[in-house]
């Protein structure tokens, strides 16, 4: 993986990561990257957020990878925190070469960093790729999942 670096995101970022959050069948029916309005408002919200780490994978001047992690303090485990990886996307052109790998240890290793005791995910039940993949870098199957669309 050579002349890669994970960094925060920039503006610059937006249409890369957005083509690839469209870029499968689940992002498809949710995405609109012919408008990006909606995604430079969020990007402006996460900056401002000092939780959020909404970071880019590029190589050769190229953005071909991204994730959000967001930590929380909390009360719960003796008040530990903990964070959240969402958003995992890899281009097309990369995947399967262990970009993605990449950019989980950097999450989990910012965690370790930001004092977290756990990092949770959440995966679509569809993504049973993605579910063997979370699962051979250690993550458990754990909870059940809910969600109320509003």
């Amino acid at each position: 993986m050579s002349n890669l670096e994970i960094r925060g995101a920039t503006t610059e970022d937006i249409p890369a990561i957005v083509a690839m959050l469209a870029d499968d069948p689940l992002g498809a029916r949710r995405e609109s990257p012919d408008d990006l309005a909606p995604y430079l408002a969020a990007f402006e919200r996460i900056t401002s957020d000092g939780g959020q780490r909404l970071v880019v994978a590029v190589r050769d001047g190229r953005t071909v990878g991204t994730l959000q992690l967001t930590v929380i303090p909390g009360l719960s485990r003796q008040g530990a925190t903990r964070s959240i990886i969402e958003a995992v996307r890899i281009h097309a052109d990369e995947r399967g070469g262990g970009l993605g790998t990449q950019l989980i240890e950097w999450a989990v290793d910012e965690s370790r960093r930001e004092g977290c005791v756990l990092v949770q995910l959440t995966s679509d039940a569809t993504r049973t790729d993605a579910h063997r993949f979370y699962e051979r870098l250690g993550f458990e199957a754990s909870h059940v999942g809910f969600k109320l669309a509003l």
